[in-house]
């Protein structure tokens, strides 16, 4: 209720004078506006719009060469050095050639350093969506008549071998193999990734990924890893086992590998071994030593390097069978459009890839935002994000994100600007048009011992869980939940439960918040949970009750359970059992309340059987009122009223007040906004107190 601006203010206070809000357009004048503001044209209008939608044309002109670029070029180069071992090394995730991995990390690097918000992300192939790329991969494989266990590297020709239970390829894939068919697959599957998250930019849906928990994707992240790591032990120990698919996939690869663990390759274990424990020595003796060492120690790098050489001149291909990674060619490929039936067979699998690439890109782009001062934009990330899987798609690459692991490198290497993703493209163009040929010997399990290694942190994780669960147990569940799916149905399974089980807990602590009664605090003003706290005095007469959150259709029920059940006193069923009695009464013996008030006259006949005249409802807690809550409000002040006892609200937003307004709870048949609404729980206190002294003083002079 608007206060008017003469209003007296003697032995009142301050009075709270609101201000008049501007009149409300029309639907169709509030699209007009905002269609001719969209419309209207101009040269500083399309710069900036420009600007948004390319931002390294705002912040390239504020470049400061002598405080950044040393930082970025050194960021940039140790980047480019860790992505080549690891572009290698993911293509057996993928099941694809590592050249394409490689063209992938080059366009991811050059994209997002022209779209990217963030300075300090690195955007490239991630472990968790190779796994999911590769697993499509095998699937359509599989159904093209394929054999999904031969992977997409080593010395041989381009991957026709055919599935035992198929009899012929398809016409359309008479001319192309293993190889072109798997890619095929990849670019259809990240063209439509990109479509997916590019839409979600352009509709503003960033704020989609909120709803994707930090439980939700450490579960997700570690059930994941779990999986990757049991999908690389067949090459850890060189044993051939088939790439199993579907549900249970984790459990049935590990039953296959136990069953052929007697032909393994010797070679194979003993270069995993070696590898596995430099590269997880080297892995934490730079996090020991972070502080002192400027730059990280490229250990995987060096251990690929040195595993090159000793294959090579140890011939280990020849002696010992060892499976390597063959040849990779040089140069760029011709441009290729995506295939548009794959893209309609894989429309339902893109969806998981951006929403988990969208929520880590926004995630990681927002946290390195926030320690370094600067804001981001999540919708313009989303469209960043989706063009570098948009665009790429045409140049034979696969599914990119941001990657937690050289975000930080990045970072820890004095990263200032994007330029440092500039110069990543290079290192990796360079690898792309000279070095590829020279890792042909580079053994399988060296680099699936890479893999594992950078698993590290996330399979640590399980550590934290421990703690999560003395924080909060409804976000541990989903942790839980989240990884178990993961690891025995599979990854997709993993993250729809996870979500599915986040919303349901969202739902039920809004369903069923917490309620108590509060008791005043000595002698102050203020009021606190009863059974919390001791040496609390209940004010006499009075039951406050705090409902910590919002008033709605979900949780109406929940929230007259807990007041009847703190207070004592079943409103409901007090005042109907009250009812029929008086007209039980009334039929017998005619009725005695014939011309009177019959609010006036009950709270004058009943007793206080519960021990309270007044219940005050502190809303400070209340988040919103919907019309279910508003009903339900109405209903309890009249089964109240009806057996004596007054409801008072204090502490309401504004927001509040205006739906009590607006309802009809306020009318002027109720009594003034002053006599309903208090600003304190203590103002209502004392006036329900107060109301009742006098109701006494009127009933002794009756």
């Amino acid at each position: 209720m608007d206060v008017p601006l003469n209003t007296p203010q003697q032995g009142r206070g301050l009075v709270l004078v609101r201000r008049q809000p501007p009149n409300p357009q029309s639907l169709m004048e509030t699209l007009k506006a905002r269609l001719q503001r969209s419309c209207r044209c101009s040269v500083p209008r399309a710069w900036a719009l420009v600007q948004d939608l390319v931002p390294v044309t705002r912040w390239l002109r504020q470049y400061r060469p002598q405080e950044d670029l040393a930082g970025d070029i050194m960021s940039g180069l140790v980047i480019g050095i860790i992505l080549v071992p690891q572009a290698i090394a993911y293509s057996l995730l993928a099941g694809l050639q590592p050249i394409y991995s490689l063209y992938t990390s080059f366009f991811a690097n050059l994209i997002y350093f022209l779209l990217g918000t963030s300075h300090h992300v690195s955007v490239g192939i991630f472990s968790l969506l190779c796994l999911v790329v590769g697993q499509v991969v095998d699937r359509e494989l599989q159904l093209a008549g394929f054999d999904p266990s031969q992977d997409g590297l080593g010395p041989r020709d381009n991957g026709s071998t055919l599935n035992s239970s198929a009899a012929t390829l398809e016409p359309r894939l008479q001319d192309c193999g293993r190889d072109c068919y798997a890619i095929r697959v990849a670019t259809a599957l990240t063209l439509m990734t990109g479509i997916y998250q590019v839409l979600m930019g352009i509709l503003r849906l960033g704020f989609v990924s909120a709803y994707l928990s930090q439980p939700l994707l450490d579960g997700f992240a570690m059930g994941a890893s779990v999986t990757i790591l049991t999908s690389q032990l067949r090459h850890l120990l060189g044993v051939r086992v088939p790439r199993h698919q579907g549900p249970g996939m984790v459990v049935r690869t590990w039953l296959s590998l136990l069953h052929g663990l007697g032909e393994a390759n010797i070679c194979d274990m003993v270069t995993s071994g070696v590898c596995l424990l430099v590269l997880l020595a080297g892995k934490e003796l730079s996090d020991r030593c972070r502080r002192r060492l400027r730059v990280p120690l490229p250990t995987e790098l060096l251990v690929i390097v040195v595993a090159t050489l000793v294959s090579h001149f140890g011939q280990l291909h020849k002696r010992f069978g060892s499976n390597v990674a063959g040849d990779i060619p040089t140069g760029f490929v011709p441009p290729q459009a995506p295939d548009l039936e794959l893209m309609w067979r894989v429309a339902l699998d893109a969806v998981s890839l951006a929403l988990v690439g969208s929520a880590f890109s926004i995630s990681l782009a927002e946290m390195f935002a926030r320690s370094h001062g600067y804001s981001v934009r999540a919708n313009q990330e989303l469209l960043a994000v989706g063009c570098c899987n948009v665009l790429p798609a045409f140049f034979h690459c696969y599914v990119t994100g941001a990657a937690l692991s050289k975000s930080l490198v990045k970072t820890a290497t004095g990263c200032r600007t994007q330029v440092s993703s500039l110069v990543s493209a290079a290192v990796v163009l360079l690898v792309l048009l000279a070095l590829a040929p020279l890792f042909r010997d580079l053994q399988r399990s060296v680099l699936a011992c890479v893999i594992v290694a950078s698993l590290r942190g996330a399979l640590r994780k399980v550590r934290d869980l421990p703690q999560l669960w003395r924080l909060s147990p409804a976000d541990a569940l989903v942790w839980a939940v989240t990884a178990a799916t993961c690891v025995l149905v599979n990854v997709e399974a993993g993250l729809l439960a996870g979500l599915l089980l986040s919303l349901l807990s969202l739902v039920g602590r809004t369903q069923r918040p917490q309620a108590a009664l509060l008791a005043r605090i000595g002698d102050s003003a203020f009021y606190e949970d009863a059974a919390e706290f001791e040496g609390l005095v209940p004010p006499a007469g009075v039951r406050v009750f705090r409902f910590a959150g919002p008033l709605c259709y979900a949780n109406k029920a929940f929230f007259l359970q807990s007041l009847y059940s703190l207070t004592g006193l079943d409103a409901g069923c007090s005042a109907a059992s009250r009812k029929t009695q008086g007209l039980e009464l009334g039929a017998g013996e005619g009725d005695p309340m014939e011309g009177k008030d019959p609010v006036s006259s009950g709270a004058r006949l009943v007793p206080m059987a519960a021990g309270f005249h007044t219940v005050v409802i502190d809303c400070a807690p209340l988040l919103f009122l919907d019309v279910a809550g508003m009903a339900m409000l109405q209903d309890l002040r009249r089964d109240y009223r009806a057996l004596g006892v007054t409801l008072l609200l204090a502490c309401c937003s504004p927001s509040v007040r205006d739906a009590l307004q607006r309802g009809g709870f306020l009318g002027e048949d109720q009594g003034t906004e002053e006599e309903q609404l208090f600003p304190s729980v203590h103002s209502a206190v004392e006036a329900g107190q107060a109301r009742h002294r006098e109701l006494l003083a009127t009933n002794s002079a009756l």
